[in-house]
């Protein structure tokens, strides 16, 4: 019975790696589950029988990103002890992680539309917001942020940094474009400071 459930973990797990693979490269639209299930070495049939559809098979692989790139924004953060500097690190990971390649297309793109942009945020809030809220909620009780609404505040801060993130994907020039952001994240977070 275990052994059953490991390979079904490694199947699960290996559709999931191939489908990004597939998402990253094609695109949600021009994504073919039989051409994922070959790749994963599957039929057609058992993907069916772990994921319900491509949309489901995509829902997954969202939530896969977006714990890669909460993964990335705690890694960054965690770099430095000093609760601002935590913050800053932590935006900028974002930012960072959700431009790059194997993530772009489907954190950004692909991710709202197929879903929908609600059930989207709602993904965010479960990974990148949720992390956002617990380091301002600390600094607010350290005395560190200006009187406000933490709600508010995270709401607003992560929109400026979905918006950031969306800005930088279009330009040509990563590195200027993730240059120019980190001294615009770094003047915005400021401005909430005591």
């Amino acid at each position: 019975m275990r052994k059953n459930k490991v390979e079904t973990n490694e199947t699960i797990n290996r559709l999931i790696e191939v489908a990004r693979d597939y998402f990253t490269e094609h695109g949600y639209a021009d994504s073919a589950l039989e051409d994922i299930a070959k790749a994963s070495g599957l039929t057609r049939g058992a993907l069916y029988h772990h994921f319900k559809n491509k949309k489901g098979l995509f829902h997954v692989v969202l939530e896969s990103v977006q714990k890669d790139v909460a993964e990335r924004i705690e890694a960054e953060a965690a770099q430095s002890e000093e609760l601002w500097e935590q913050l800053l690190l932590g935006c900028l990971a974002f930012v960072a992680a959700a431009v790059e390649p194997k993530n772009k297309r489907i954190l950004l793109v692909d991710g709202p539309a197929v879903l929908g942009f609600e059930t989207w945020r709602i993904m965010d809030e479960h990974n990148s917001m949720r992390l956002l809220k617990g380091q301002l909620q600390i600094m607010e009780e350290q005395g560190c942020l200006k009187q406000g609404s933490i709600e508010a505040m995270t709401h607003c801060i992560s929109g400026a940094l979905n918006e950031a993130a969306l800005w930088i994907a279009q330009k040509p020039d990563y590195e200027q474009a993730l240059a120019d952001i980190k001294i615009i994240i770094s003047n915005m977070l400021n401005g909430f400071r005591n």
